[in-house]
C-alpha cells in the first residue's frame, strides 16, 4: 500500500531573526511564506515566544489574513498565547515548551507531567476548532499523555536524531523515533515530526510511513542564504519524496 504524501511544514521564525536584527521591515516573513507555498510548502509554521525574539503579534495578524496555506501558531501553555491562539484561530496550534534563556526550544514538552495545567488548554483551542498538536519527546508515557488530553496531533522532537555524535548513536535516535511514531499512529494520534532536520538527516524520518508531517525551518532558512529560499525548500521537498518513494 502507498504510504500517504508527507507534508511539509515551513517554519518562518528566523526570517524575522534577520529582520529584527536591524529593525525595520525587511526581510518580510509574509513573503516568506508565499514563496514557500511556491516552491512546495503544505503549510506555514510560526513560533509566537514570550519574549517576541523573531515573530511578532503583527506577523501572526498578517499570516492569519494573507496567506491561504495552512498556519501552524507554536505557542507556550499560557494564558497570554491561548488568548492569541484563540483571536486568531490559526488552522493548528502546536503547544511547545519554552524557557526564556534557551536558544531554541530544547526537549519535548512534559505533557505526562503538565496533564492539569494542559487538559484546559488543549479543550478551549480545540473548541475553537483550532487543531492542536504536542511537541513532545518520542517517548510512549508523552504519547499516552497526548491520548489521554485528546490532542488529535503529537509532533516528535528530532533533536537528539539530528545533533548525535556518532552513527551508533543516531541509528539509536531513529529507532527510538521509529518506536514512537509505529506506537502514537497505533493509539490514533497523527505524527508529524521536526527540529533540526537538514538534507543529511531527513531522508530516514521521512521515509516513516505513519508520519505525515515535518516541520522545518531554520536549516531552510540558512541553505537559503546559499541557494535563495524557494531552491532551499524544493530541494528538501525532493529529498522528502524520494526518501517516502524509496521506503513504499
Amino acid at each position: 500500500m502507498t504510504a500517504p504524501k508527507l507534508r511539509l511544514g515551513v517554519n518562518i521564525d528566523h526570517v524575522a531573526t534577520i529582520r529584527n536584527a536591524r529593525g525595520g521591515a525587511h526581510p518580510d516573513p509574509v513573503r516568506a511564506a508565499h514563496m514557500a507555498e511556491k516552491a512546495g510548502a503544505d503549510g506555514i509554521t510560526a513560533h509566537l515566544r514570550e519574549d517576541r525574539r523573531h515573530i511578532s503579534d503583527a506577523d501572526i495578524e498578517r499570516l492569519s489574513k494573507e496567506i491561504s496555506l495552512p498556519l501552524n501558531l507554536e505557542m507556550a501553555a499560557t494564558d497570554e498565547m491561548l488568548a492569541i491562539a484563540l483571536k486568531h484561530e490559526p488552522h493548528a496550534a502546536c503547544i511547545v515548551p519554552e524557557r526564556r534563556e534557551e536558544r531554541t526550544t530544547e526537549g519535548g514538552l512534559d505533557a505526562a507531567g503538565q496533564m492539569k495545567l494542559l487538559t484546559p488548554l488543549v479543550g478551549k483551542l480545540g473548541d475553537a476548532g483550532i487543531r492542536v498538536s504536542l511537541f513532545i519527546a518520542p517517548e510512549r508515557a508523552q504519547l499516552d499523555a497526548a491520548l489521554a488530553l485528546k490532542a488529535p496531533v503529537v509532533e516528535l522532537h528530532t533533536g537528539a536524531y539530528c545533533d548525535a555524535e556518532d552513527a551508533t548513536h543516531r541509528l539509536m535516535e531513529l529507532n527510538r523515533l521509529t518506536d514512537a511514531a509505529k506506537y502514537g499512529a497505533s493509539l490514533g494520534l497523527e505524527v508529524h515530526a521536526g527540529h533540526g532536520l537538514s538534507y543529511d538527516t531527513v531522508g530516514p524520518v521521512a521515509a516513516l510511513d505513519e508520519i505525515r508531517e515535518l516541520n522545518i525551518g531554520h536549516f531552510l532558512i540558512g541553505e537559503a542564504i546559499f541557494v535563495g529560499l524557494e531552491e532551499s525548500i524544493r530541494l528538501m521537498r525532493a529529498a522528502m519524496d524520494k526518501a517516502r518513494a524509496i521506503a513504499a
